[in-house]
């Protein structure tokens, strides 16, 4: 979808656009002949909006690529995850509110686990807290590096933001995280000649990091991706003439949605208080973003019934915004996270739309297998999805005479 010309077609209206991501929510069976996840919740809520909207699955990024996070929000959000990316260090920084100034390089880090070989064990640290992340940023913010500032600051559990700020720096850098256990971090490595002086910066940090932290098992490393500065891209509400609100408790999904222009309001964990935040701001904005996050992380557990007992939840939560009567409601994922890989994956993923103006299709349960027979189709881009909510919410014009 081009911006530059959904613009030209949006128009103004008196309704309301509810998009819900169960962050995840896509999954696999859990054995031969079994039931994914979403299959297996129990979802009277979701099965009548499906009953009486139209469903389908979307490809957030493409056939066969697994999106992290940032790409499948984008997408969800319009912009088009292959044109429009971004390093996951600026998605921190803005999740955190840190003042991201031109030229400052931004990377996502996690505390992880090292054994006594120096092979990661746990890439997450067994995910410490908040509380414990907070003291070893403190002690990391000790490190000094010659010619440039170094920022460490907490984001939660075992992730960190990690920005360096001076001249002649350059975002092109590989990742240290191997994305895999039982291997070494990856070398510091410059993608570029303009980009060996931070190459060099960072390989000096990482190397003091590691002497500072190697006493404190579990989180005795760190591992630092998505390397990126901040791009100028157009806003939500320029794009689409919507205000619109990000209703986060994850500094990371606060991230994505600052960038593209959205309110981000500083919202509660439980989705009960999420909703509640949504009645209390219904008058002043058009287009609310409710995100919730254990759907993907028990999936990254590996744990099949905590992943579903998530789902539930969201399920049984559903009426409380149901009552607010939105025109035009989206409740999907970003991306697909089976239990049984542990991890983001391929999968397209489920997305139902509620609106008085869809056409119904015949799915009568909100799962995988149904949604391919729904009428959006099983690899809908993900990107169409914002038009779509558009056109049923009666806010984009006739094309042509």
């Amino acid at each position: 979808m081009n911006l530059d010309f959904i613009q030209q077609q949006v128009k103004s209206a008196d309704t309301k656009i509810v998009m819900l991501v169960l962050d995840g929510l896509g999954g696999l069976p859990s054995g031969p002949g079994g039931q994914t996840e979403l299959e297996a919740a129990h979802t009277p809520n979701l099965d009548a909006l499906a009953r009486e909207g139209i469903s389908g699955l979307h490809l957030p990024v493409g056939t066969g690529l697994t999106p992290g996070s940032g790409p499948g929000h984008l997408g969800l959000f319009g912009y088009d995850p292959i044109k429009y990316q971004v390093g996951r260090g600026v998605l921190a920084a803005l999740g955190i509110e840190f003042d991201l100034r031109p030229g400052d390089v931004a990377a996502r880090g996690n505390f992880c686990t090292l054994d006594d070989n120096g092979l990661v064990s746990d890439r997450r640290a067994g995910r410490i807290s908040t509380e414990r992340n907070e003291e070893l940023c403190k002690l990391l913010e000790t490190i000094k590096i010659e010619g440039v500032e170094v920022f460490i600051r907490t984001v939660k559990e075992h992730r960190f933001l990690f920005v360096l700020r001076g001249e002649g720096l350059s975002q092109e850098l590989e990742s240290t995280d191997p994305q895999a256990l039982g291997v070494k971090p990856l070398d510091v490595v410059a993608k570029t000649k303009a980009a060996e002086k931070t190459a060099r910066v960072v390989a000096e940090f990482v190397q003091k990091a590691g002497e500072l932290l190697a006493g404190h098992h579990p989180a005795n490393m760190l591992l630092l991706r998505g390397w990126a500065e901040k791009p100028n891209w157009p806003t939500f509400g320029e794009a689409f003439g919507l205000r619109a609100c990000a209703i986060a408790s994850y500094p990371m999904y606060r991230g994505v949605a600052t960038l593209v222009g959205m309110d981000s309001l500083h919202a509660p964990t439980t989705l009960e208080d999420k909703f509640a935040l949504v009645a209390e701001k219904w008058d002043d904005y058009d287009f609310f973003f409710i995100h919730k996050k254990d759907v993907d992380s028990r999936g990254e557990d590996g744990d099949f019934a905590a992943k579903v007992a998530a789902i539930e939840n969201a399920d049984q939560a559903l009426p409380q915004l149901l009552k607010l009567k939105p025109d035009v409601i989206l409740v999907t994922g970003d991306h697909s996270t089976p239990a049984q890989l542990r991890e983001h994956s391929w999968h397209p993923v489920p997305v139902l739309l509620h609106a008085k103006y869809c056409r119904t299709d015949e799915v009568q349960t909100f799962g995988e297998r149904a949604c391919i027979r729904g009428a959006l189709g099983p690899r809908f881009p993900g990107k169409e999805l914002m038009p779509l909510m558009l056109a049923n919410a009666l806010r984009l014009a006739k094309f042509g005479a």
